[in-house]
C-alpha cells in the first residue's frame, strides 16, 4: 500500500476516473491520502484572456475546488482520507508538480483507449508524465 496517492481527474469526463480511481482506492493504505486533483487549463495568450470577464480564472479555479469537494463526498467511500486539490496550467507540468508537493508515492492516472492519430501507447497528458515522472506511474486503461 502507498501512504500518498495522486490521482489526476476532469470532472467533464468520467473516463478519467471511473477505472482510475477504484485502483487508487484499492491503492492507498488504510492510513494513506488520496490526494485528487483537479486542473483548469492556461488559457495561454494574454490576448484570449483579455476578452474573459474580470475574475474568469479565479472563479474558475473556486468552481473546480467546490465541484471536487462534491466529488470526494460523493465517490470517495467513508473513511478514506482523500484531500482535493486544484491546479493552473498546463497539464502534465501540474501533475508533475503536485505529485511533489504533496509527496506522491505513486501518480494513478486513466489513459483513453490508443488512437493512431493521437498516440499508439498512452494518452497525449498520460505520456507526458510517464516520460517526465520522477516516481511511478500507473497508468490505467
Amino acid at each position: 500500500m502507498f501512504d500518498n496517492v495522486l490521482l489526476p481527474i476532469d470532472l467533464n469526463h468520467p473516463a478519467s476516473w471511473e477505472k482510475a480511481l477504484p485502483m487508487s482506492l484499492k491503492l492507498v493504505g488504510a492510513g494513506g491520502t488520496l490526494h485528487l486533483l483537479g486542473i483548469v487549463h492556461d488559457l495561454g495568450a494574454a490576448a484570449i484572456a483579455s476578452y474573459l470577464p474580470a475574475g474568469f480564472e479565479e472563479q474558475a479555479l473556486q468552481k473546480m475546488k467546490a465541484d471536487l469537494d462534491a466529488f470526494v463526498a460523493e465517490h470517495v467511500p467513508e473513511g478514506t482520507k482523500a484531500e482535493a486539490h486544484v491546479g493552473h496550467g498546463h497539464v502534465p507540468e501540474h501533475i508533475l508538480s503536485a505529485a511533489r508537493d504533496v509527496g506522491a508515492d505513486v501518480i494513478v492516472m486513466a489513459s483513453h483507449p490508443p488512437d493512431e492519430l493521437m498516440t499508439f501507447l498512452v494518452g497525449s497528458n498520460a505520456d507526458r508524465v510517464v516520460r517526465h515522472a520522477d516516481r511511478p506511474v500507473l497508468v490505467v486503461r
